[in-house]
């Protein structure tokens, strides 16, 4: 146990390049070595706080390799308390041996993997020379989907929206050493129609983008709505829409911004496009023209958590 080493979220902070990790999951979305069971989700009362939190548990190998498992809480909450909604631990493992190698900050892992997914999904569908972006959200991964989105594309201004526009403010102020401008906005409405790209992550159970405002040419990128019962999109978005996942499975059982519109016969399962193992196996710009739109939903998978912490831990040990 005492060979165990302990990779704090400040570590991961200062050691991020969003380019490489991207990279990263690139290659290993492209692969087919690394074994990915369905993860484990549980919605469990939460009755000091009047709302239900959920425990997440994600494992992933890559044979005689590395493994590894992410053990997440979700408790939408928390904010009221002064606390992140996502807390949670990843132990990184030896896959030929079993012994622990590792502990990583989940809750940093898991902003850093989520925001370089959704640049990696970027990087296929939206536009190449996207300029403008719609930041829908202004929790822990506003500020890091901002700039994976930026790695990948020439973005020049950012704009934010959020319910309290004092916390879009503080985003700008941290990122005003970006090489882009930031600006908080106080309507989605009046500020999605000029976007190139826009990403939502939050925790909304009704529709925030709404089709009719959204433009041809925009990039949606959806993060939250992990629940059946949450949605960011709406109905007439997603139908008109050409729609991809990061994972078929994930999408298609635990996203409301998937999961009613099929319930609901607004789309059918044909048409979801592909995921980022179709995405990423192939060298092919996917946007098919300047004026079509694209959704990518993210949910989250056990590949992103796994490559992250390989990254992560390399890192680490390069500098022991």
């Amino acid at each position: 146990m005492e060979n165990i080493s302990l990779i704090n979220g400040t570590f991961i902070k200062e050691h991020t390049i969003f380019k490489t990790l991207i990279n990263a999951l690139r290659e290993n979305f492209s692969k087919t070595s690394i074994v990915v069971p369905q993860r484990h989700h549980h919605d469990f009362k939460n009755p000091s706080e009047k709302q239900d939190s959920t425990l997440l548990l994600m494992p992933a190998w890559n044979p005689s390799k590395e493994a590894g498992v992410k053990i997440i809480t979700i408790s939408p909450n928390n904010g009221k308390h002064k606390l992140p909604a996502i807390q949670g631990t990843y132990i990184y493992l030896d896959a030929q041996l079993g012994h622990v190698k590792a502990i990583l900050d989940a809750k940093e892992l898991t902003v850093k993997r989520t925001a370089a997914a959704s640049a990696l999904a970027s990087s296929y569908l939206s536009k190449e020379n996207a300029s403008k972006l719609l930041m829908i959200g202004t929790g822990a991964l506003s500020s890091n989907l901002i700039l994976a989105h930026a790695s990948i594309r020439p973005i020049k201004e950012v704009f934010i929206w959020g319910r309290s526009l004092e916390k879009s403010i503080r985003i700008c102020e941290q990122l005003k050493e970006a090489p882009f401008t930031c600006t908080p906005v106080t309507s989605i409405k009046d500020t999605a129609p000029n976007m190139d790209i826009i990403s939502c992550a939050t925790l909304s159970e009704s529709p925030l983008i709404l089709g009719d405002f959204i433009q041809a040419g925009t990039h949606i990128d959806l993060v939250g709505a992990y629940k059946p019962t949450m949605r960011e999109a709406d109905n007439d978005l997603i139908k008109k829409a050409n729609v991809y996942v990061d994972t078929f499975d994930g999408g298609m059982r635990e996203s409301g911004d998937i999961v009613l519109p099929l319930k609901d016969h607004i789309i059918s399962k044909t048409d979801i496009l592909g995921d980022l193992f179709s995405l990423c196996k192939t060298d092919k710009f996917v946007r098919k023209n300047k004026r079509e739109i694209t959704v990518f939903k993210s949910v989250g998978h056990a590949l992103e958590d796994l490559t992250a912490a390989t990254y992560y831990y390399n890192k680490y040990m390069e500098q022991q």
